[in-house]
């Protein structure tokens, strides 16, 4: 995979250089309420415009439905991005349009453009091989040299990720270069004891990156709302957390694995809930209180991990050599079940372990409760694709870069 640093040496001044970026970034009625993701890809693009190229940068932002709408423009994120570097930076108001075509020719060299949001175009995301291809086409006409720099987006089989840098030359921005390496290290010659901490909402989400790191962590700490389908199938009642009954038979299976295998499974032994999920916009104090994991009431649901739970997460993460925590594990955006995530952030601190925050909801929470991202040893920009790297799979959009 060729290096950003190969691609400079060879002199990039007068280029056209089209970075494929992640800037799908959490928006409040236009507002970006995490910047995290634009700073992470500020240093490429800042390194390509010194360097005199006329960089292009492109990105998707939320689901959009192959059309444009006005809820998902990239504009937020081409004000900050020109915040971030201290200097302007042109927004085209389509993908590859008029206002796309114009804007970059009338880029100079060291100046920056972003393009209006690639999903608003059907061809990004399409299945088919061919209409996708157009699109790569069409995007190609916008640049000379592709950077790869988006990994929140390369377990993406999409035109701007998979299929347009086999149309140009193409290289790996810093940020990509940065995530391979740090996962690499979750995977290879990891150093032990390597504890994982999984949470988020959903047991389905994470079952594959389950069943792969049964073989090779030695603990794995589960809490969100998919610790209540691993409860369930311990015999626990867990009234009205969130279940996934079909998921029921495969927790099991992946227990006795696990127990089999000398793999500690740890789950939570107490837990906060409440009668209903609470009102994140007022921040209206919850009727919560805290319960043993197995005497949650009939008419209660669990929102964070407990305590005890906390202190046991705790204790199993201290003497760890390497941590990597992907999900939540409570309703982290309300103060009162914030406490659990708060508590798990704090332990990867207070180890001297080297510490993966995997990106997506992790990553934010580290922010918004107010911990020094810089402090742990890295914080991922792409959940999704952190999962897919552990789970073994080819990310098409780094296979491209390898092309």
């Amino acid at each position: 995979m060729k290096t950003i640093d190969e691609l400079l040496a060879e002199g990039v001044a007068g280029k056209r250089v089209f970075v494929r970026a992640d800037l799908n970034v959490p928006l409040a009625e236009g507002t970006i309420t995490d910047d995290g993701r634009i700073r992470a890809v500020q240093p490429t693009i800042a390194k390509l415009a010194e360097a005199g190229a006329r960089v292009v940068v492109a990105s998707h932002l939320g689901r959009p439905k192959g059309e444009p709408d006005p809820a998902f423009s990239l504009a937020p994120a081409a004000a900050r991005l020109g915040e971030l570097l201290g200097t302007p930076v042109a927004f085209a108001t389509d993908t590859v349009g008029a206002s796309a075509k114009e804007t970059v020719a009338a880029l100079a060299d060291g100046q920056v453009a972003v393009i209006e949001n690639l999903r608003f175009n059907a061809g990004e995301t399409s299945k088919d091989d061919a209409e996708r291809g157009a699109f790569a086409d069409q995007l190609a006409e916008l640049a000379d040299v592709y950077v790869g720099d988006g990994f929140g987006a390369v377990h993406r089989k999409h035109a701007s990720v998979f299929d347009l840098p086999a149309r140009l030359p193409h290289a790996a921005g810093y940020l990509i270069a940065t995530e391979v390496g740090v996962l690499k290290k979750l995977t290879a010659d990891v150093k032990r004891p390597y504890v994982v901490v999984l949470g988020g909402a959903k047991v389905s989400d994470k079952l594959a990156v389950i069943d792969e790191l049964l073989g090779k962590a030695d603990r794995i700490l589960i809490g969100g709302g998919m610790a209540y389908t691993f409860l369930y199938a311990k015999g626990y009642e867990v009234g009205i957390s969130l279940l996934q009954k079909d998921q029921v038979e495969k927790v099991k299976e992946y227990m006795a694995r696990a127990e089999a295998d000398g793999v500690e499974l740890v789950l939570p032994v107490d837990v906060l809930v409440s009668s209903e999920f609470p009102d994140l916009k007022t921040k209206a104090p919850a009727d919560f209180a805290v319960v043993d994991a197995d005497q949650i009431p009939a008419d209660k649901e669990g929102l964070d991990i407990g305590p005890k739970t906390r202190e046991l997460y705790a204790s199993k993460i201290a003497d760890a050599e390497t941590v990597f925590w992907n999900g939540p594990v409570g309703v982290f955006e309300h103060p009162d079940y914030a406490g659990g995530t708060s508590a798990v952030a704090k332990a990867l601190l207070d180890s001297d372990a080297f510490t993966v925050v995997g990106g997506g909801d992790s990553a934010a929470a580290v922010r918004i409760l107010g911990f020094d991202e810089n402090a742990f040893g890295h914080i991922s920009t792409g959940g999704g694709a952190s999962l897919e790297y552990l789970e073994g799979k080819t990310l098409p959009g780094i296979a491209a870069l390898e092309g």
